[in-house]
């Protein structure tokens, strides 16, 4: 993909000072078009602030003669629109960019979606809780693997059971077979959260850190009679 303009041109976003005009305006025998940046005639005076061309100099047929300002400098016209100008020989003006884009196709190459199945129960009652993660779609060419961090944190984001790092790369077709079970095991710390809900986080990586960031994740409530055996 190409992306270009029409033409060159110069423009100034501060207003003009005087010396950004041409001192001297022009004459000639015949002067049949004035812009701020050309003017067309026969005839015309050589002047040293102007660039003089006949017709065949620039390739075109008759008798007309073109003069161009030296540099950037303006004709001086009424009106407004003196700072976007073009027409000229500057470098500004006769060079326009040109982008070559090329657009690598990754719109279309997603990492794969993982969700956590729930149990038949939102409470947690005994120092293990059992999960299990689904992968919604095999990996493929456009489907890459996603890696996650999974843990049972407390409501003031501390850690409260062991934590795994589970990849999901599955590419078996039948649903079944991208499911994954965990068993996380509760610290004492989740003893304090007796009563209260606990949160169960899926976690991602952020590119090239050490931090992550919260991919997907589930309350449970805490109801247990007794204490955690398990560390």
């Amino acid at each position: 993909m190409l992306v270009t303009a029409d033409h060159g041109f110069i423009y100034q976003t501060q207003p003009l000072e005087q010396s950004d005009f041409l001192g001297a305006a022009p004459e000639g025998a015949q002067l049949l078009y004035k812009d701020r940046r050309f003017i067309l005639g026969k005839g015309l005076k050589i002047s040293p602030s102007l660039r003089k061309f006949t017709s065949k100099q620039v390739g075109l047929a008759g008798t007309i003669e073109i003069q161009i300002p030296k540099s950037i400098n303006r004709l001086r016209l009424q009106g407004s629109g003196s700072r976007y100008v073009h027409g000229g020989a500057s470098l500004q003006e006769i060079v326009i960019p040109v982008l070559k884009v090329k657009k690598k196709r990754q719109s279309d190459v997603n990492e794969v979606e993982v969700d956590i199945i729930r149990g038949s129960s939102s409470i947690i009652t005994s120092g293990q809780l059992a999960v299990t993660f689904y992968q919604r779609t095999p990996v493929s060419d456009k489907v890459k693997p996603r890696v996650l961090r999974a843990g049972i944190y407390n409501e003031a984001g501390e850690l409260v059971s062991d934590s795994h790092e589970l990849t999901f790369d599955l590419a078996a077709d039948n649903s079944r077979d991208r499911e994954t079970a965990v068993r996380f095991v509760l610290t004492r710390k989740a003893d304090e959260s007796n009563g209260r809900e606990v949160i169960l986080k899926l976690e991602e990586r952020h590119a090239g850190t050490s931090h992550f960031k919260e991919y997907r994740s589930i309350r449970y409530g805490v109801r247990r009679s007794f204490k955690s055996d398990f560390d």
